[in-house]
């Protein structure tokens, strides 16, 4: 399927998105006994349906398939007649294998085409800052609180204009974990926060006995060991004598960042981060395809987008894998899922599991229908490399990142990635942040656009109320992205936002 970029037909209240589609999407609360006009199709509604649910625009048999995004998302378990409200209560996810296409030779990102910039932070190893912010990261739970008092320290209206704040980076992992995959999980994720382009220098807080030993990070082949300082409480006398030695080492971080200007630099030194959190029925047809030309757009600028959520891939695998630069890159992707259903079996559970209870309320029937509206988030160029949670990103074009659902913990790999913007699309109205990094927020419709004016930047949801296209948007994200990537500040910036989940894959020991 290629991505989705026109609406099929529509009419004042309902959309269809391909022209093979046995449904469509409400753009309103429907009535029973209401016509509805689609695509030359007069269908009286047979009961309520409510806003962002789907009504059956054809008589489905009980096991007829559903088709939405011109895909099979599922098929009936009873007779559905033309008009009725149709979701989870009439029909089950489609089943069975797939026979995936491989691509059958190696394809390049296209040659970019754009010579769009934005004013950012130039860093020594060829990347470079949106934001200019001094980190203070706990090893552990056990040195949490320190790192956070250190950063209350220095409030952000005390810093130098070029200092954007001292960002605390709290978490519950780093002892009793096992030995292994959970703590070299970890130790990726909080490399990748120390040495990232957002950071202007470090301090890592350890209390001193915990697994995650501070010494990990503090080598001599550090890759940021110039501005990189660690400590604990129990060398320095507790906590408030470690918050104190540590806002000594701030102070000196905050003098040397200070001095440190924006300068205009070409938009391949962009890696934006794709999330989507709080989806309705809109997200796959408004938002998602929206940022996905954002970052079409992006890529012919030669810069990078990340997309994540392995577990809403599910369903949409042989998309992902046509797209693969070559077979490896396919095969490294289906690895990575494969991995992620070995992770799930060992607690019973599976992707169905998937959609959220807010997602079906939205509209969402099952993890199929969510992933093909998810996917759309990466575009339509070639998928160039995928990557394990946390690793450091190091090609341009779409790659793909194995990261939860879970929009906090997904965040917290992407940003180790090297992500130094995120884009996240929400339908329900999501609000979470990152502690360095500025996160978009972009509304799948008008309703929560206008609901959380506070939290959120872009309305996609004009695209279904039919008042701009998809390319106006994707334009508008676009623009935006190189605004807030030169230093104008998002919602959930303004508003403080800092979630920082790393991700664990462990027990607790």
């Amino acid at each position: 399927m290629d991505q989705i970029v026109n609406i099929a037909s529509s009419g004042d209240s309902v959309i269809r998105l391909h022209p093979n589609d046995n449904v469509a999407v409400a753009r309103v609360p429907l009535s029973g006994g209401q016509t509805l006009r689609v695509g030359g199709l007069s269908i009286e509604v047979r009961e309520p349906v409510p806003f962002g649910h789907k009504v059956a625009l054809a008589d489905l048999a009980a096991g007829a398939a559903v088709i939405r995004f011109g895909q099979d998302i599922g098929h009936t378990t009873v007779a559905v007649a033309r008009g009725q409200h149709i979701h989870d209560h009439n029909t089950t996810v489609a089943g069975g294998g797939t026979d995936y296409v491989f691509p059958e030779s190696g394809v390049e990102a296209p040659e970019p085409t754009s010579a769009a910039t934005f004013l950012g932070y130039p860093r020594e190893d060829g990347r470079a800052g949106t934001r200019n912010y001094i980190a203070v990261v706990a090893a552990s739970n056990c040195a949490a609180y320190a790192a956070e008092l250190t950063a209350r320290a220095f409030p952000r209206e005390s810093l130098p204009e070029n200092v954007d704040g001292v960002a605390a980076f709290p978490h519950w992992q780093g002892c009793s974990m096992q030995r292994g995959p959970d703590t070299d999980q970890l130790q990726r994720t909080i490399s990748g926060v120390l040495d990232h382009p957002n950071v202007a220098g470090a301090v890592i807080v350890g209390l001193g006995c915990e697994l995650n030993q501070i010494d990990l990070y503090l080598g001599p082949d550090s890759p940021n060991r110039d501005r990189l300082v660690g400590l604990t409480l129990q060398e320095t006398g507790g906590t408030r004598a470690a918050a104190a030695a540590a806002s000594r080492e701030v102070k000196k971080m905050i003098e040397r960042a200070a001095g440190e200007k924006r300068v205009e630099v070409p938009a391949s030194k962009l890696t934006l981060g794709l999330q989507c959190g709080g989806s309705d029925a809109f997200s796959g047809v408004s938002s998602n395809p929206a940022l996905g030309n954002c970052c079409d757009r992006l890529v012919a600028a030669g810069g990078t987008a990340v997309l994540g959520e392995t577990t809403e891939t599910f369903g949409a695998e042989q998309l992902l894998v046509g797209r693969s630069r070559n077979r490896e890159v396919a095969e490294r992707y289906l690895a990575l899922v494969e991995q992620y259903k070995d992770y799930l079996r060992l607690f019973g559970a599976t992707f169905i599991d998937n959609p959220s209870p807010g997602n079906k309320s939205g509209g969402i029937t099952n993890i199929l229908e969510k992933s093909l509206g998810a996917v759309a988030k990466g575009g339509t160029t070639p998928v160039m490399a995928a990557y394990d949670y946390a690793e450091r990103i190091d090609r341009h074009g779409l790659v793909f990142m194995n990261t939860p659902g879970n929009d906090p913990a997904s965040l917290a790999g992407i940003a180790a990635g090297g992500a130094n913007v995120i884009a996240f699309t929400t339908g329900r109205g999501s609000a979470t942040g990152f502690p360095s990094i500025p996160v978009v927020k972009i509304s799948s419709n008008s309703s929560t656009y206008n609901r959380m004016p506070e939290d959120m930047d872009v309305n996609a949801g004009r695209i279904t109320d039919g008042e701009a296209t998809i390319e106006e948007i994707g334009a508008e994200i676009f623009d935006f992205v190189l605004r807030v990537a030169s230093g104008e500040t998002t919602c959930s910036e303004k508003l403080g936002h800092n979630e920082f989940v790393p991700w664990s894959i462990g027990p607790l020991l």
